[in-house]
C-alpha cells in the first residue's frame, strides 16, 4: 500500500503482499461469507432437517446435523465465517443446544442488514436498531415464557422429546429409552438447594462408548464405569463392600532424575539389589493393606512384582485411569486422591458397594457401583459403529443440555418457529414507535427471525410462504404459542400440545449470540491481510491464488 507524495516518492505502509479491502466492500464479503456458512447449515435446522457428511484430511469421516459439529470439523477459512464458528461453539459450551439455529439467524441478520446497506443507510444506524430491536426481543421472552413444574417427570421427557427430535437418536425405537435415560440421569445428579432451586454439574454424567450391539442396549449404570481392566490376573474380579485408595502415584520403584550407573561386582550383589526393589514393592502393598482398602484405583503405572502382591492381598487394582474419571470416582466414592502412598490412611478410602469387572463387547470394563455419594452417573453407550456412537453422543448432550437448562431457570418457550413469530410481531409494533431509520432496522430484525419457521416449514415439505403467513395469521389472533409442527408438516394453534418445547435459556442465547455476531460484524470496514510465509504457499493450501489474494480472503472464501 503506497501514497504519492509531491516528489512522488512511494511512502509503503503495509508489507509487500498485504491484501487490503476497504468500506462497503470488506463489509459486503464479510457478510457474504456469513451468508454462505448460514445457507449450508439451514438444511440441517429441525427435525426433517438432513445431515452433512464431513472428511477430514485424514479422511475420517462424520455424518452429522448437529450445528457445532459442522462448523468445527469443516475447515473453514474466511475471518468472517470464523467468527460465526465461534458463535456457534459458545452457544454449544454456554447451553449446549440451538447451535444451528444461532449460525441461521446471525446469516439471516446479516442478510436484511445487507439490503439496508444498498439503500444507503450507515452501518451505525443498523447497528443501533438491531440492538434496541435484540432488546425488545428478549423482553418479549420472558413475558411469553411459560412457569413448569420441574418435579414433573412428563414435562421433562417432552422437553428432551422435542431436543432429540432432529437428532438421529430422535428418529429410531430407541427414542423411548434415550428419553428415560436422560431424565433418570440428571434426576440423579441434580442437587436441590435450600432455596428450592437446582444446580446440575454435568460433569457428573460420564458418558461411556463402547462398540457393540445397538442403540437399544443403551444403560444406565448409577455409578462409574472406567475402561480399564484388572490388572493382573490373580486379583478378584469382584469385590463387595469396596474399601477404594484412589491415587495419583506410581506403585513402582522411583527412578532418579538424574542418570546413574551401579557397578556391580559379583552376583550377590545384583540379587541383593532385586531384592531390595522387591522388599520396597512389598512394603507398599502392606501399607496400603494395612489400610483396610481392597480395591485401587491409579492414575499411574502398577510394576508388575507390585501386581502380584496385591493379587495374593485379594486386592482389585486398576492402572493408568484418565485424570477425569479419578476425580469422578473420588467424588462418588467419597474417596480423597492421595498422591503419596506414605499419606494414605483409612478415612482417606472411598466407599462403593459392588466393584466388578464385566465383560462389554470384546472388552472388559470396571463397574463401580452403588457408591457412597450417588450422584454421578454412567450412560453405557452401545452402537454398531464409531460414526453412530459419535452422533449418539452429542445427541445425549444436547438433552443432557436442556434439562441442565430448564432446571437453571424453569421456563419454556414454544419450538417450531412459535417463539420467533411471535418476537417478530412484537418487535415489529416496537418499531413503529421508533420512526426514522432505525424503524427500517428493527423490522429487518423482525423479518430476519422469521427465518426459522420459514426454514422449518421448507424441511418439512411445505410452502414456506403459504406457511408464515398462516403463522401470522394464527399470531394476530393471540395464539402465542401457534407454530410449524415439521414432522406432520401443517401449521398447529398450539405447538405444545405436540410436545414441542424449548428451554427459554436457549432462546435467549440464540438471539443474544447472533445478533453480537451480526453486530460485530457490521462493525467492520477494513480487512487488511497478510501474505502467507512463502514457505507454507502451496496452491489450495492457503497460500495465494491466481489473483494474487490469500485464499481464504474475499475472492476465495476458502470455504
Amino acid at each position: 500500500m503506497a501514497s504519492g507524495s509531491g516528489s512522488n516518492i512511494p511512502v509503503l505502509i503495509l508489507k509487500e503482499g498485504t491484501q487490503r479491502s476497504y468500506g462497503r466492500e470488506a463489509l459486503k464479503n464479510n457478510i457474504l461469507a456469513a451468508k454462505v456458512l448460514s445457507e449450508l447449515l439451514k438444511t440441517s435446522l429441525g427435525p426433517r432437517g438432513l445431515d452433512k457428511m464431513l472428511i477430514d484430511s485424514f479422511g475420517d469421516i462424520t455424518i452429522t446435523n448437529d450445528g457445532a459439529t459442522i462448523v468445527k470439523e469443516m475447515e473453514i477459512q474466511h475471518p468472517a465465517a470464523k467468527l460465526l464458528v465461534e458463535i456457534a461453539k459458545a452457544q454449544d459450551s454456554e447451553v449446549g443446544d440451538g447451535t444451528t439455529s444461532v449460525v441461521v439467524l446471525a446469516g439471516s441478520l446479516l442478510e436484511k442488514a445487507e439490503k439496508l446497506l444498498d439503500d444507503n443507510i450507515h452501518p451505525s444506524i443498523i447497528i443501533d436498531g438491531y440492538t434496541k430491536a435484540m432488546n425488545k426481543a428478549l423482553e418479549v421472552l420472558n413475558t411469553i415464557g411459560r412457569n413448569i413444574d420441574v418435579e414433573d417427570e412428563s414435562t421433562l421427557r417432552k422437553i428432551v422429546d422435542t431436543t432429540i427430535s432432529s437428532k438421529y437418536t430422535g428418529q429410531g425405537p430407541e427414542k423411548d429409552k434415550i428419553i428415560n435415560i436422560v431424565v433418570d440421569a440428571i434426576k440423579t445428579v441434580a442437587e436441590k438447594r435450600e432455596d428450592g432451586s437446582y444446580y446440575v454439574d454435568l460433569d457428573n454424567v460420564k458418558i461411556e462408548k463402547k462398540k457393540g450391539e445397538s442403540l437399544m442396549d443403551t444403560s444406565l449404570i448409577k455409578g462409574i464405569v472406567i475402561d480399564k481392566e484388572v490388572v493382573h490376573p490373580g486379583m478378584p474380579k469382584r469385590i463387595e463392600d469396596a474399601k477404594i485408595a484412589v491415587l495419583d502415584a506410581a506403585l513402582e520403584i522411583q527412578k532418579p532424575d538424574i542418570s546413574t550407573k551401579i557397578r556391580v561386582t559379583d552376583v550377590d550383589q545384583l540379587d541383593n539389589f532385586l531384592e531390595e526393589e522387591t522388599k520396597i514393592l512389598r512394603e507398599m502393598v502392606d501399607q496400603i493393606a494395612a489400610t483396610g482398602a481392597n480395591v485401587i484405583i491409579t492414575q499411574k503405572g502398577i510394576d508388575d512384582v507390585a501386581q502380584h502382591f496385591l493379587a495374593k492381598k485379594g486386592i482389585l487394582a486398576a492402572r493408568r485411569v484418565k485424570r477425569s474419571d479419578i476425580e469422578k470416582i473420588a467424588k462418588a466414592t467419597g474417596a480423597k486422591i492421595v498422591t503419596s502412598i506414605k499419606d494414605l490412611k483409612p478415612e482417606s478410602l472411598g466407599y462403593a458397594a459392588l466393584v466388578e469387572e464385566r465383560k462389554v463387547g470384546n472388552d472388559k470394563m470396571i463397574f463401580i457401583e452403588g457408591a457412597k455419594n450417588p450422584k454421578s452417573v454412567t450412560i453405557l453407550l452401545r452402537g454398531a459403529n464409531d460414526m453412530l456412537l459419535d452422533e449418539a453422543e452429542r445427541n445425549l448432550n444436547d438433552a443432557l443440555h436442556s434439562l441442565r437448562n430448564i432446571l437453571r431457570e424453569p421456563k419454556i418457550v414454544g419450538g417450531g418457529g412459535a417463539t420467533e413469530t411471535e418476537i417478530a410481531m412484537a418487535v415489529r409494533s416496537y418499531a413503529r414507535t421508533i420512526g426514522g431509520k432505525e424503524q427500517l432496522a428493527i423490522e429487518a430484525f423482525a423479518d430476519a427471525l422469521e427465518v426459522i419457521p420459514t426454514v422449518l416449514a421448507e424441511s418439512s415439505g411445505m410452502d414456506p410462504l403459504d406457511a408464515l403467513m398462516e403463522l401470522r395469521s394464527h399470531h394476530d389472533k393471540n395464539l402465542k404459542f401457534a407454530g410449524i409442527n415439521a414432522v406432520d408438516g401443517k401449521v398447529v394453534d398450539d405447538v405444545t400440545k405436540y410436545n414441542i418445547y424449548e428451554p427459554i435459556l436457549v432462546k435467549k442465547q440464540v438471539i443474544k449470540s447472533a445478533s453480537e455476531a451480526a453486530i460485530s460484524l457490521m462493525k467492520i470496514d477494513d480487512l487488511i491481510a497478510a501474505s502467507a510465509p512463502k514457505s507454507e504457499s502451496k496452491p489450495g493450501q492457503g497460500g495465494e491464488g491466481s489473483s494474487g489474494m490469500p485464499s481464504g480472503m474475499p475472492g476465495g472464501m476458502g470455504m
